[in-house]
């Protein structure tokens, strides 16, 4: 008879990491064994100094806090919803629990039995790394310090910027051409020549045996012996050195002068056992060097036409992708992002300059507003900037500002052109409306924030994010600090900045579904910058405002010298700057995948672990406007 009881559990653990990656008999096995238990709100599952249980467990309904004693004060460093695992600790290391947990409503648990599923990890890669990823970040979530949370982020240690380009994936070819051992080395030839490749990858069974070359063919040739007899097992290379797809660059270039060869085979598990799905050739990592950094800087640079910037901006973007593929840590990837963005800026202004009839009459700057004003633009989205230029006599002023708008308008076309669209709303410098004396400028933000209307509150809070690509800083420096006069000790403004923080509720209907868009061109999709990001940016704008700190645009960045500010508040304000760089890698993921501005994800697309990654990031958004909501006194808004 069928143990409906145990298909019912198996139906459930099958929809979450790591079970869904067992097979269907390993999992019914499994779930045979599970203990059902029940836990009533406010009760222990286990305590911190208790001794292990015989079971880890999974929250099949309900919500479980997982805690850490400190300072005889219990912190939160976790929270555990459907689908969550906690309690591993039994099943890597044999000491007593150091964490301790509550159910924060009536719960059903499901406890895996220990010894059962032990041999199952032990016998699946990937299940095993799953678990220990999660023990060693403390349950997945990156509350407190060091390196929690890896799930959602990189797993790489943080290395050193000049280094990221030999930890890329290296360039692999996917279309190889096979021959048998008994093809002749004529044959061989005229197939190389056919498909124009230049090397052969010989199997027997999809197994590779050995790999020939063009040079394998002119030594014979040089030495007059007849092509037609010869079988290429005669005279290819052997055995094979073969890895997995996940070679580096640096890991295949240290391969290949070990080896003295020029070619490496990538196989279905890195061994010569396993079929054939790639090669690698010293060529093709000789041409992906055009994509390290600092030859893409160098570039940049000496550029001399808007097309060559636009070939330099494709190899970024190839550039970008290896770094995620890598999972480089994602500060490290924004940093150097932006400083190429911003050399691309800063090349095309230089250009246009001296396309112009004469040299700028007035001193100014180029701002850079939105997300490269925070640097924050990985993916190519549209453009956000801005010109202030100094204050000059009366008479010059009408033709002072007639000189920025046309370099702004070449400045722009030229940024559409290598990429970055116009924007819709024509937030870009060659907009009169965006292109001030610093006279000017201090008069329309005191007006902004002194009527702050919604739409005085966005055109104001677009001046806390900007950056300085070009010209003088002093006139940027000069419009921040009157800002800062205007906004300090302003409840009304800080206010209302709080209420637009707070429009945009964590993005999660009543039955922890996803809200989603529900008419227009992206309907039915999950507008992650709109119900994810921008709340989260909105946050750590108007809290580090409320500190009067400045120069720091960053969202991550603020979030975590709000944790030095507030000490109180520390554990959350590094849980929100995980979750921002969490959001931007899985926008920025999703978007290079799309080929778009990862926007707008169609959740029917993702994995479960996928969705349960962006749910936790979830739980800092809706815990930071709890605080704004309190903090800030804003009415009108339920928690």
């Amino acid at each position: 008879m069928k143990n409906t009881i145990a298909a019912r559990i198996a139906d459930f653990l099958k929809n979450f990491p790591p079970f869904d990656l067992l097979q269907q008999e390993q999992l019914f096995t499994l779930a045979s064994e599970v203990k059902v238990v029940y836990i009533e709100k406010g009760r222990s599952i286990f305590k911190a100094g208790e001794e292990q249980h015989q079971y880890f467990y999974v929250v099949n309904k309900g919500a479980v806090s997982v805690l850490k004693p400190e300072n005889e004060i219990l912190e939160t460093v976790d929270k555990c919803d459907e689908g969550d695992i906690f309690g591993l600790r039994p099943l890597f290391a044999k000491e007593n629990y150091l964490l301790q947990t509550l159910a924060d409503e009536e719960s059903i648990l499901y406890g895996i039995p220990i010894d059962i599923f032990k041999p199952i990890a032990e016998n699946h890669p990937r299940v095993r790394e799953f678990l220990l990823q999660s023990f060693a970040s403390n349950t997945r979530n990156p509350y407190a310090s060091g390196d929690k949370g890896k799930l959602l982020t990189s797993t790489s240690p943080v290395v050193a910027a000049q280094n990221l380009f030999e930890l890329q994936p290296a360039p692999i070819t996917r279309k190889v051409i096979t021959i048998s051992p008994a093809t002749t080395v004529q044959k061989a030839a005229q197939k190389m020549k056919s498909r124009m490749v230049g090397s052969l990858v010989v199997v027997e069974d999809n197994i590779p045996v050995g790999i020939v070359t063009d040079e394998n063919f002119r030594d014979l040739v040089a030495n007059g012996i007849a092509l037609e007899a010869v079988p290429v097992s005669e005279i290819m290379s052997s055995p094979v050195i073969c890895y997995s797809k996940g070679i580096t660059i640096s890991q295949a270039q240290l391969t290949m002068m070990k080896h003295g060869i020029d070619h490496i085979c990538i196989t279905e598990d890195g061994t010569p056992n396993s079929q054939v799905i790639g090669i690698l050739s010293a060529h093709n990592i000789m041409l992906s060097e055009g994509n390290n950094p600092s030859i893409l800087m160098k570039a940049i640079q000496r550029s001399n036409s808007t097309n060559e910037l636009k070939k330099i901006r494709n190899k970024i973007t190839l550039l970008l992708r290896g770094y995620l593929e890598s999972n480089i840590p994602l500060n490290l990837i924004s940093k150097i992002i932006f400083e190429l963005n911003d050399a691309s800026i800063k090349r095309i202004i230089d250009r246009c300059i001296k396309k112009m009839p004469a040299p700028p009459p007035a001193e100014f700057a180029w701002l850079s507003l939105g997300s490269q004003g925070r640097k924050e633009q990985l993916l190519q989205t549209d453009q956000d900037n801005a010109i202030i230029f100094d204050d000059v006599a009366p008479e010059h002023h009408v033709a002072t500002k007639a000189y920025f708008l046309e370099l702004a308008k070449k400045v722009n076309k030229r940024l559409s052109i290598i990429g970055y669209e116009y924007c819709p709303v024509n937030t870009m410098a060659k907009n009169e409306q965006w292109c001030k004396s610093l006279s000017e400028w201090k008069e329309q933000v005191a007006l902004w924030i002194t009527n702050a209307g919604n739409d005085e509150l966005l055109l104001s809070s677009i001046f806390f994010d900007f950056d300085i690509s070009y010209g003088n800083v002093k006139l940027s420096n000069v419009l921040s600090d009157h800002i800062f006069e205007l906004t300090r000790n302003n409840r009304r403004f800080t206010s209302a900045l709080a209420a637009v923080t707070l429009r945009n509720p964590p993005p999660l209907g009543f039955f922890r579904q996803f809200v989603v868009e529900h008419d227009g061109e992206n309907k039915d999709t999950f507008d992650i910058k709109k119900r994810a990001i921008t709340p989260l940016t909105d946050a750590g704008r108007l809290l580090i405002l409320s500190h009067e700190v400045k120069n720091l645009s960053n969202t991550s960045e603020r979030f975590d010298k709000l944790a030095q500010l507030e000490p109180s508040n520390r554990e959350l304000y590094l849980a929100c700057s995980f979750a921002s760089k969490a959001l931007l890698k899985f926008r920025t993921k999703q978007g290079i995948k799309e080929r778009n501005n990862g926007r707008f994800i169609k959740l029917e697309e993702l994995s479960k672990e996928e969705k349960m990654k962006l749910k936790r990031c979830f739980r800092s958004l809706k815990e930071v406007q709890d605080l704004v909501k309190i903090r800030f006194e804003i009415p009108g808004y339920h928690v």
